[in-house]
Order: C-alpha cells, then sequence, then structure tokens
C-alpha cells in the first residue's frame, strides 16, 4: 500500500522516480561500503553510485531491452575500487531485491520485470570479472616491469655510491678514518691526514689507542670499549690528539659502529671536526668574559665564582674578604678627568696585584675604584688582617701620574669565616656595609665586620626602599606634644612629630626614618603631608577651641625643605586651603640649617615671616649659638635644646645653667622673641624656668606626645 505523501503525485512523475531511484542508491552504498576500499566518505560515495543506478533504472525500461549495458556498471565498480568479491555479491543481492522494486515499471508485467532484472544482473557480474581481471594482469605487467627496472636501476646506484662515497670520502672538508675492531687505522682521507700534519705514515697503520690524550675524559675510552663490543652503535666526544710536531689538535669526535649483511659488528668510522681555532677563540673570550678590559684583574664574574667556591668549600676551611673602596677618587675623576683617572686605577690594581701572591690569594676589579681581595685556607683570621694591612701600606706611597704625585687612601671592609655558612652574597654585602663603616669613620683604615652592625645596616637599607611606598598607603601618621604657657599652665599649642607604623618593624620615631628621607629627597613630599595634616587639625582645634584664640601648630622643617624652590607656595595653598590663619602655624628650624645662610636662603622664611607666620630657632644651643646673629635671621622664637634642663634636674640646680639660660631669656626678650624650652619633665625644673621667665615649654612632665584628642581633654582640664 502506497504512502499518503507518494498518493498527490502520479507513479509517472519525474520528481517521484528520481526520489525512488536516490533510496536505492542508498540502499546500495550502504550494502557495499564496507567492502570498499575508497578514500571518499559514504555520502561522496552514494553520488557515485547514483549514476550506475539511474543505468540500471534505464535498462530495466528501455524498448528493445538491452542487458550489456550493464557491464559498464560492474566494470565501474571495479574502477571504483569495489574488487572484494564480497562488494560483487552485496551488489547483487541489492539489485534483485530493490531494483524492481524501486525503479520497475508499473506498465510491464511483473514477471518481465523479474527477467529483464535477472539477465541485467547476469551482465553486471560479467562486467565486473572482465574488467577484474584486465586489472589484475595489467597490474602483473607493471610489476614485472617494475622488477627489471629496480634491478638495472640498483646496478647502476651500486655503481653511482660507490663513485659517491669515494668522492665524499676524499673531498669531505672533515676528517674520516676506518678502523676494524682491533683498532687498526685501515683507511684516512686527505683532510685528517692534513690535520695531524701531512705524513699519512704517522696515520695509516696506527692503533686508535695509540691517540689517547691526558686530557682525555674517562667516559671517553669506556664508550669506545662499548662499541667495539657491539653495546653502543655511535659516540659523539671532544677529544684532544697530538700532531706529529707537539702540537695539540682539538676535535668533536664521532665514532659510529659498522655492522656486516648479518649484523655482526665489522668495522668502527670516525669522523673529526677540528676545533682547536673555535677552543682558543672561546678561550680568549672566556678570558675577556671574566678579566677587567682597563686593569687585567679578575672582573666581578670570575671573583663571583672563586667566592662561591671558597664560601661553600666546607671541610674545615675558612676565608677572609677585604672589600677596598678608595677615598676620593670621584674628585680625581671629576677634575682631572677619566683618562688620568684610569692610569691612576692601573696603578692600584698593580699593587694590589703585588699583595696577593701566597696560594689561595686573589684580587679582582668590581668596577669603578671598587676592589676586592680574597684569601682562603685553615688560618685566614690572621692572614686576611696582614692582607689588609698590606694593601693600605702599598698604597700610603705617593702616585705619579702625568706628572703629578696622588696620595692613595682607602677604606677596606673585612669579612672571614668558616666556609658553608653563608652565600657569597651574604659575604659580599656584609663586607660592602663594613667598608662604608670604615669610610664613615675617616678612612685610609680596615674595619671587620660586625653581625649586628650589618644588621642595622640592612634595617636602614630596608627602611629606605620601604619609604616611598609607605607615604603611598598611609603609613604615617602624627603625635602631638603640647606647648604650655609658664605662667598660667594653659595650653598654648602643640608640635605636630610625625611617625611611621611599619608593617614589620611597628611603630618608628622621627629619628628612625627622617635622616632617610632626607637622603633620598623623600623629605619633600612627606613634610608637606606633614604641614597639611597638622594644619587641618589646628583648624579643627581651632573650631572646637574657641576660647582664648587659636592654638598654635608647631611644624618642623627640614633643611632639603628650606631649600625647596615651592615652600612659600605648598604653605600658602595649605593655609588658604584649610581656612587656618598664618598666626597660627610656627615652622621650626633647626640653628645647624640656618648657619652661614645668606639672604637668597633666608628669603622663603622672610617671606613666611611677614605673612604672619611664626619663625621658631629650633635646637638653639647645640649649633654655634651666635647670639649677634639672630638680629638678620626672621625668627620670633628660641627653642632652648633639653640639653639645658638636664642640669636643672640635680638639685639644687646646677648654678652655671641657671645664669646662661637666664641670659639667653633676657637676650632674647630684648629682640622681642619668645623662648621655649624642650625637655622639662619635673615641677621643679617647671617652677625654675618659669621664674627665669621663660615663656612656654614642652616636656614629659606635662604630656607625651599623643593623639590628637588628647590636646582637646589638656585644654579642658589646663595642663599642670
Amino acid at each position: 500500500m502506497r504512502q499518503t505523501s507518494e498518493a498527490a503525485v502520479p507513479e509517472g512523475h519525474p520528481g517521484v522516480l528520481e526520489d525512488r531511484l536516490r533510496r536505492f542508491a542508498t540502499i546500495w552504498s550502504r550494502a557495499i561500503f564496507p567492502a570498499t576500499a575508497t578514500s571518499l566518505t559514504r555520502p561522496e560515495f552514494e553520488e557515485h553510485l547514483l549514476p550506475l543506478a539511474r543505468v540500471l533504472s534505464d535498462a530495466l525500461h528501455a524498448r528493445p531491452f538491452t542487458a550489456q549495458v550493464a557491464q559498464q556498471v560492474g566494470a565501474a565498480l571495479v574502477g571504483a575500487h569495489c574488487t572484494d568479491p564480497d562488494a560483487l555479491g552485496r551488489t547483487l543481492g541489492v539489485v534483485d531485491a530493490y531494483l524492481v522494486l524501486y525503479c520497475g515499471d508499473p506498465e510491464q508485467s511483473a514477471e518481465e520485470s523479474r527477467a529483464r532484472c535477472a539477465r541485467l544482473q547476469h551482465a553486471l557480474a560479467t562486467g565486473f570479472a572482465q574488467a577484474l581481471r584486465e586489472r589484475t594482469l595489467a597490474e602483473q605487467e607493471s610489476i614485472a616491469r617494475s622488477s627489471l627496472l629496480a634491478r638495472s636501476e640498483a646496478l647502476h646506484a651500486m655503481h653511482a655510491t660507490e663513485v659517491r662515497f669515494r668522492a665524499v670520502f676524499e673531498g669531505a672538508a672533515i676528517g674520516i678514518g676506518i678502523a676494524d675492531l682491533e683498532g687498526n687505522v685501515l683507511e684516512v682521507n686527505d683532510t685528517l691526514t692534513q690535520m695531524f700534519g701531512g705524513l699519512e705514515n704517522h696515520v695509516r697503520g696506527r692503533k686508535v689507542t695509540d691517540w689517547a690524550h691526558p686530557e682525555d675524559r674517562p667516559h671517553v675510552w669506556e664508550f669506545y670499549r662499548e662499541l667495539v663490543k657491539g653495546e653502543r652503535e655511535h659516540y659523539r666526544v671532544e677529544k684532544p690528539f697530538y700532531r706529529n710536531d707537539g702540537t695539540v689538535l682539538w676535535t668533536n669526535l664521532t665514532v659510529s659502529l659498522l655492522r656486516d649483511a648479518d649484523g655482526r659488528p665489522q668495522y668502527q668510522l670516525a669522523l673529526f671536526e677540528d676545533t682547536t681555532e673555535r677552543r682558543l677563540l672561546n678561550l680568549r673570550l672566556r678570558y675577556e668574559a671574566t678579566h677587567d678590559a682597563l686593569t687585567g684583574l679578575p672582573n666581578r664574574t670570575l671573583f663571583f665564582e672563586r667566592l662561591e667556591k671558597a664560601v661553600g668549600a666546607g671541610n674545615g676551611t675558612r676565608f677572609g674578604l677585604c672589600y677596598l673602596d678608595l677615598d676620593g677618587f670621584k674628585t680625581i675623576n671629576d677634575s682631572l678627568g677619566h683618562a688620568t683617572g684610569d692610569r691612576l686605577l692601573v696603578e692600584v690594581a698593580d699593587r694590589l696585584q703585588s699583595c696577593a701572591t701566597a696560594p689561595g690569594e686573589m684580587v679582582a676589579r668590581l668596577g669603578g675604584d671598587e676592589f676586592v681581595a680574597l684569601t682562603t685556607g685553615p688560618d685566614t683570621q690572621a692572614e686576611v688582617d696582614e692582607l689588609a694591612t698590606r694593601i693600605l701600606n702599598a698604597l700610603a706611597t705617593p702616585i705619579r701620574v702625568d706628572g703629578r704625585e696622588f696620595t692613595v687612601r682607602g677604606s677596606i671592609g673585612i669579612v672571614e669565616g668558616p666556609a658553608g655558612e653563608r652565600t657569597g652574597a651574604e659575604v659580599l654585602r656584609s663586607a660592602d656595609i663594613t667598608m662604608y663603616r670604615a669610610k664613615s669613620a675617616g678612612g685610609n683604615r680596615f674595619e671587620i665586620a660586625d653581625p649586628e652592625a650589618d644588621a642595622r645596616a640592612i634595617t636602614r637599607h630596608g627602611l629606605t626602599n620601604a619609604l616611598p611606598a609607605a607615604l603611598e598607603r598611609g603609613e604615617f601618621f602624627i603625635e602631638y606634644q603640647p606647648l604650655v604657657h609658664l605662667g598660667d599652665g594653659s595650653v598654648h599649642g602643640a608640635e605636630a612629630l610625625v611617625r611611621w607604623c611599619h608593617p614589620q618593624h611597628g611603630v618608628l620615631g622621627p629619628d628612625r626614618f627622617i635622616p632617610l628621607a632626607e637622603r633620598t629627597g623623600l623629605i619633600v613630599p612627606l613634610g608637606r603631608w606633614v604641614l597639611q595634616e597638622a594644619v587641618r587639625q589646628a583648624r579643627f582645634w581651632s573650631r572646637r577651641h574657641t576660647d582664648g584664640g587659636p592654638l598654635r601648630i608647631n611644624v618642623n622643617l627640614s633643611p632639603a625643605q628650606l631649600q625647596h624652590p615651592g615652600l612659600v607656595a605648598d604653605t600658602v595653598d595649605v593655609l588658604e586651603r584649610s581656612g587656618l590663619e598664618p598666626g597660627a602655624l610656627c615652622l621650626e628650624v633647626t640653628e645647624s640649617a640656618l648657619i652661614g645662610a645668606d639672604e637668597e636662603r633666608l628669603g622663603p622664611l622672610r617671606q613666611l615671616a611677614e605673612m604672619g607666620v611664626d619663625i621658631a630657632l629650633d635646637d638653639f644651643g647645640t649649633g654655634y649659638s651666635n647670639l649677634a646673629n639672630l638680629r638678620r635671621l626672621p625668627v620670633s622664637v628660641l627653642k632652648l635644646d633639653r640639653s639645658f634642663t638636664q642640669g636643672m634636674q640635680r638639685h639644687p640646680a646646677d648654678p652655671v645653667d641657671l645664669k646662661i639660660v637666664e641670659g639667653i631669656v633676657s637676650l632674647a626678650h630684648s629682640l622681642e622673641l619668645a623662648v621655649t624650652v624642650e625637655g622639662v619633665e619635673t615641677a621643679a625644673q617647671a617652677e625654675q624656668l618659669r621664674e627665669i621667665g621663660c615663656d612656654t615649654a614642652q616636656g614629659w612632665y606635662y604630656a607625651r606626645p599623643g593623639a590628637p584628642d588628647r590636646i582637646h581633654t589638656l585644654v579642658l582640664a589646663d595642663a599642670v
């Protein structure tokens, strides 16, 4: 019974016939594809069978009927690599079962259609068999021709191979030698003969074992024994040989085992690449890479190799290291030029070389005017001190360069100890730190490394490196110490004291990091931040403390800030942004920072003073204390150093200290300067200072530096 979708279309309609023909091709491709040796995919193979299915369908309908066209289909199957007998059987089965069903003529009787289908199957099988036979005969003939051609080509190739081998053997740019398994040299080429001096009789006829060399590595001859036993097919080594004239030939040697047709070891083939010039060049490059071009001494690279070997030796050995830096060498370079400096360094290097001639001693130049001397042995504790003394004595004699005599001085840091406890980098860092300690002590001397001093220096370096990031991360904060009126005990203001809340070291006072900030230049942005925070806090106090006028805020200025061109502009900007009156700000400058200051340097302070900002001369009495110089300084406050109050702690107080303070206060008041005293720790001191006439004071007697909210508490409760 027909499907509903087909009932609406006439059975003879071209679309229906094409659809049935494609179904037949699909069934056919699925049946024979597994037995087909083709590179096509199954859908592609189905498309290949579709025209063959159409040939069978047309033949089934043809009038008059002829079955011979089916032979073409059988031959086409062979051409599509369907040569497996199973492919033919499956094809005949598909044609028998489905050709009439899908492609039959409705106008023909069933008997006639089946008869035609049977004859088409017979013709298809005949075409398949004929095509398969013709293909087999063609392949056999092709194989026979190929065999004859191959035999002929093999004879020609054998001859050509022999010619090529001889040409390669004789004309090769590398040395080639052939020996038997007993080591007798049988054949050598001209290149190998020339490599060994040009005398063939000195090469041919010798045994391989005659070519041993003292610098042969042990594994070279172990490889050779394994090869002649057949345990190794080849090996490659770097090996030196003696030439006839006694010179050394360096080679990259490759030795291979040659076997006969049955696989038995028969010969050994050696290939020699002459690397003598390359090796000499590498040695020269190595020397240049490990020695200083100016002085000829070992450089930093070679020194580190020796140092790492010395400190890692162990076995009870010791080492001593002298790290030398010339004192004042930069001045010579800057004043007389680098050419003179270089000649001076060459002379210094020669003298240092003469100081380290004992076994285990070496001298190297690290760069610039830095040199190192290393000694190793069982008793380096005494040897390294003697070595440092010899170096300083050798430098003591003046050096004459270009008609000038130079007295060279040096600072030496010494590190000595047992091997195996520290790395080379740690030893060199300790020596470097110790050398700078010797330089700070005046130079022209040596110092011995001290672990505690090293630790302090390393901590300083760490703090220096961490300063910039600490400011960005907000690790700094300010504590405030009250300034108290000695007359009535009221809080007059406060001094802003910066602190560093370090992640590892905890809270650090200014003495730990302010000098580092001054050396690195960070003191300017850090000082600006302190000024902003302190002024902001003072403005906050002024809003809360309305009785008695605003509290004054004292902020310290470093010498670097005084010389910064933006000091005045920054201060004005901070005051304007906060709204604080200039008279509520006092900038403290140390006496030592203003010693010898000219008018240009004092100009910014004068501008600030004219604006109404108070300028205090801090630590007065620690410098020259030139009282006459006070008249030209734009200061309005003197802050006496705490050293003046220390003599007042005794009972009775030192009368000399009292007279000095009394004289300073009298002079300051005559110059219309206020006097503040630091370091007040007892009530007796406070009373004495009040009687003398000091204006304000600060110290632990009143309050220690603390959080800003404590100032307001002191204001309410009174300081005394």
